[in-house]
Order: C-alpha cells, then structure tokens, then sequence
C-alpha cells in the first residue's frame, strides 16, 4: 500500500493519479474534503482508503505491515496564512511524527518542501542539504519558515546517524501548475488564473515592475509542470537508494509575461496584459527571480527532459482547462 497525505489536493491529487495510471497498487489517501468541490480531485479513482487526518496515526500502525512508502504532501500551503501555531503544527510537528514512525516501521518517506524556503532568493537556489548552507536561507513568510524547519530538522537527524526512513527525499517544489488547481482560490497558479480572462478574449492583469532590472511582466518565476512533478515522484519512488533534499523545477526561469503570452495562445488569441501597481503590502518582500538549480537530481540520476512552458500550457488548456471536464 501507498500513503499519500494531502492526497485530494492539487499536487498529492495529481500524484494519486499518476500511481494508479502506472499500476503501482492500492493508494490510500489522507485528507479533509470539506464542503468544497475538492472531492472533484479524486472522483476518478479508485482508492483502498480515505482517512481523515485525525486518524491518521492510528491507521498507520493498523496497517504497519502492508505500507511501503509515504508521500506526505499535505500542509497548510497559503503563503498569506497568519495562524503560525497551526502552520507550525501542519507542516512541523505531523511531518516530524511521520518520519519517526517510518524510522520505525521501516517505511520510505518522500515529503514536500517548498522553494519558499529560498526567501528573496539572495542565497541562491542550490539545493544544498549540509546544515550551514541551510541556516542561510530567509524565507519570507510563516509557511516557508515552517517548511525550512522541517528540511533543517532532517538534515539534522541525518548528519547526526539519528534513526532514519529506510529512503527520504524531501521536494522543494518551484512554481507548479496543471490540473486540479480549482479549490485553491487566489493561490492557484497564475496560469490558471490568466486562462480566466484570456478563454473570454479579456485583459489579464500583471503586476509593474517596480525594480529598473526588470520590465513590467519580465520579472522571472521557474513554472514547472506538475505532471513533471509526478514523473519525478514516480522516479523516487522506483528507486528506493536515492535519499536527499531535492529542487524541484523546470530549471529554467520565464517571465510573467512570457505565461501569459502561452496561455493566450494556447486559446487561440492574442495576448491582452493590463499592468497594474504591486501592492504595497507586497512590494518590499516581492521576489523578481527564481529558477530551480536542478542539478543534484540530474546526478542522482534523473535524466528525463522537463516540459517546456508552451507544452505545458497547452496541454493543460486543451486536456484539462478547455473542456467539459477539467479534472485528471
């Protein structure tokens, strides 16, 4: 069996998808659906268990035995989350329950970390996993704190001979996009929210560029696929010897700009960006660049090519976005 927590969300709903078209077994997925149309996410599936978090533990240890490999993708993601104590709890204090029952029970754990970690990206985005090169890293808000004391928490154990998961990977994942986006309100990827306006012949809105490096829509993100996401997952996954912290990107930095330009396309149209001001609220902490230095995964063997941001965009909008049905 297989343990995806977060597993109806956007990401964790996309890696269910992919273990299933792949055959690897039963998946049992752990997460709250509410009252939203997050159940969307899964109703293509065939599950062997859906566990609300709460019970997540005491379902662990009745099926120690059969669970080969936990893919923790759950957390409080909402870079605009204020309530740290419940972030902390989320993105901390589970995760780290989780890698001490998997030290135990001899389960693989691959978990998701976030680029957030990176801050302002003043320290780089080399995804380094000795403690002092971590220690250097400022990330800019609550939930890439949260996420940056989990990685420093592992490392610590790790560098330490601490009991340890019989494999771990930790993802810091870039800037995703892809399907089963929707319930994310104003955190989905701005590929989906240009692709509003855009489907409608509309103006979509960018913000000004408020540093001279940059032109207004040329500040620069590493949008990455999130079926690349699931390849690499899927990857890991087979192979039980790669252990590390990994960036987990395109590798290639593009601007706002260039998106929007791919979305427009992608319906057939011609690009309408409206410039707006960036808020003030934002504008101090507002990140310019950032771009996934990929290379520790390509050593660690991973060879596949990443999904160009046109590919990407165009098949997200044409399977997904631009039909009756726009889950996976």
């Amino acid at each position: 069996m297989i343990v995806v927590t977060g597993g109806a969300g956007f990401i964790g709903s996309n890696l269910v998808a992919s273990l299933e078209a792949a055959g690897a077994g039963d998946v049992a997925v752990v997460d709250w659906l509410g009252s939203s149309e997050k159940w969307c996410n899964l109703a293509k599936r065939s599950l062997a268990a859906l566990i609300e978090p709460n019970d997540l533990m005491p379902f662990l240890d009745r099926n120690a035995r059969a669970i080969q490999v936990i893919f923790h993708m759950g957390a409080i993601s909402d870079t605009t989350a204020t309530d740290v104590d419940l972030i902390m709890r989320t993105n901390f204090t589970l995760p780290l329950a989780l890698w001490e029952w998997c030290a135990m029970n001899g389960t693989r754990f691959i978990y998701a970390s976030s680029a957030a970690t990176y801050g302002d990206g003043t320290q780089g985005f080399d995804d380094l996993q000795d403690l002092a090169s971590l220690k250097r890293l400022k990330p800019m808000n609550a939930y890439g704190w949260s996420k940056q004391a989990f990685d420093l928490r592992v490392i610590r154990l790790i560098e330490t001979g601490a009991s340890r998961p019989p494999q771990w990977a930790g993802l810091k994942f870039f800037n995703v996009y892809g399907p089963n986006e929707y319930h994310k309100g104003s955190q989905r990827s701005v590929a989906h929210q240009i692709h509003e306006h855009a489907a409608v012949n509309g103006s979509c809105v960018l913000f000004k560029s408020h540093n001279p490096n940059y032109p207004d829509g040329g500040q620069l993100r590493d949008f990455v696929w999130v079926g690349d996401c699931c390849d690499v997952m899927l990857w890991l996954k087979d192979r039980p010897d790669v252990n590390g912290l990994f960036n987990l990107g395109s590798g290639k930095a593009r601007s706002f700009a260039d998106l929007a330009t791919a979305v427009y396309h992608a319906n057939h149209r011609e690009p309408k960006i409206r410039y707006v001001d960036t808020p003030q609220a934002i504008r101090e902490k507002y990140q310019y660049f950032t771009e996934a230095k990929m290379d520790r995964l390509r050593a660690a063997g991973y060879d596949k090519p990443m999904t160009e941001l046109e590919d990407g965009v165009a098949r997200y909008v044409r399977d997904f976005l631009g039909t009756a049905d726009p889950y996976r």
